[in-house]
């Protein structure tokens, strides 16, 4: 087979080539060059001798000091990696390019599973295809990095927690999740879609998040660019409550109790104290709420209480960022919220809707929420470097641990 390198493949052709591919990301497409606006890009391509694109792969360009520069290819390149000689020759030329922009080191990440399962069948085995893989990369010069466990080794998490499309979504859910969606319900959450319109409030929620986690995650401005440059795939869902009409309407029942209790005959034991059970619950939540209400300045209508930011892209969705006011954490606002998001996900085409990254020893408070949903954990076969030269290359290796976080 006679191949063909494209080092800047058409926007158009390159996305549907990506989306149309079982190795489909978002990180992937031509519009994440935009959304990483300190950073250069190119897209790559490959055609074989029928003219018809058989790779891609968006190449992110980070210029550094001294006119040197770091290749990124996240989550790519897209192409069959049982092919040895076309990935062999796609990496050849990628190398050649590199040196046009004094690049000092290639790292490369590809989205290929090498274990997927339930997180309570947990356990270390790897795809037989896994060792084909890892040849098929050495062969291109590349140097595996290890199959690491913390999310933090490496630049996009090894391991995700994926939830994929099913008949009757909902009732696939584990009981508990249901239940506490039920009480969402009944605390009156509702929840709300939308685009940029509400990128300052699913801000807010962010940095509240930010604030107890002691983590720094994007700025309004980063969310604002992601729904400008991906429009109607770009989706913010908020959860939201009238936390003033809620109390009111729980006074009341309470009030009403009151009356059935002093109208009960003194023989009505069990009834009795059925009441009294309600009414002490009833009074503790009317506590919490006037509490709150004192906090938010006895805010009428509508309250904000937590948000998820998603892109769908191809046959993926991504929900990249997420906020919550800890203060309605009684609310459950955060499962109904994510249970909504995944029924817009499929609804509209997705055949999976990826919650983010975890840690891969799944004891991690991000995973135990997750693992409310049932997701399947993937587990990626993690980075490689390409030297582009091998006598710097340990000096530039220990260089990137310290730039890594400045790059990204």
């Amino acid at each position: 087979m006679e191949y063909q390198f494209i080092e800047q493949v058409n926007e158009e052709d390159h996305d549907t080539f990506i989306k149309a591919h079982p190795l489909c990301s978002l990180l992937q497409s031509s519009k994440w060059a935009k959304v990483k606006q300190n950073w250069d890009s190119i897209r790559s391509g490959v055609k074989n001798e029928y003219g018809e694109l058989v790779l891609c792969s968006l190449i992110l360009i980070k210029r550094l000091p001294l006119n040197f520069s770091f290749f990124y290819i996240p989550r790519g390149p897209i192409a069959d990696f049982q092919n040895k000689e076309l990935l062999a020759f796609y990496f050849e030329h990628v190398k050649k390019l590199s040196k046009r922009y004094r690049c000092l080191l290639i790292k490369v990440d590809p989205g290929l599973h090498v274990n997927d399962y339930l997180s309570s069948d947990y356990n270390t085995n790897h795809y037989p295809e896994t060792k084909e893989y890892l040849e098929v990369m050495k062969v291109c010069g590349a140097i595996h990095q290890g199959f690491v466990m913390s999310i933090g080794d490496s630049i996009q998490p090894r391991f995700q927690a994926n939830v994929y499309r099913a008949e009757n979504f909902e009732e696939t859910l584990p009981r508990h999740t249901r239940r506490l969606i039920k009480d969402a319900l009944k605390r009156k959450v509702e929840v709300v879609i939308g685009g940029k319109e509400y990128v300052s409030t699913f801000a807010k929620l962010v940095a509240l998040t930010e604030e107890r986690k002691g983590v720094s995650l994007r700025s309004e401005q980063y969310f604002q660019s992601l729904c400008d440059i991906y429009g109607s795939r770009a989706n913010i869902m908020l959860a939201r409550v009238n936390l003033s009409s809620l109390c009111q309407e729980y006074m009341q029942k309470y009030e009403e109790i009151e009356k059935e209790i002093a109208s009960c005959e003194p023989h009505a034991k069990k009834k009795i104290r059925r009441l009294e059970d309600m009414r002490a619950a009833l009074q503790k939540d009317i506590k919490e709420f006037q509490t709150i209400l004192e906090q938010v300045n006895g805010k009428e209508g509508w309250i904000f209480i937590a948000g998820v930011l998603s892109i769908r892209y191809g046959h993926t969705c991504e929900m990249l960022y997420a906020g919550m006011d800890q203060r309605f954490k009684k609310f459950m606002p955060q499962y109904y919220l994510y249970q909504e998001n995944m029924k817009w996900a499929f609804e509209n085409g997705c055949e999976s809707c990826n919650m983010g990254g975890i840690e891969g020893s799944l004891q991690d408070g991000l995973t135990k929420f997750k693992d409310n949903f049932r997701p399947i954990i993937n587990e990626f076969i993690g980075e490689f470097d390409i030297p582009t030269n091998k006598l710097l290359y340990p000096f530039v290796k220990i260089a990137y641990k310290y730039m890594k976080r400045r790059l990204m």
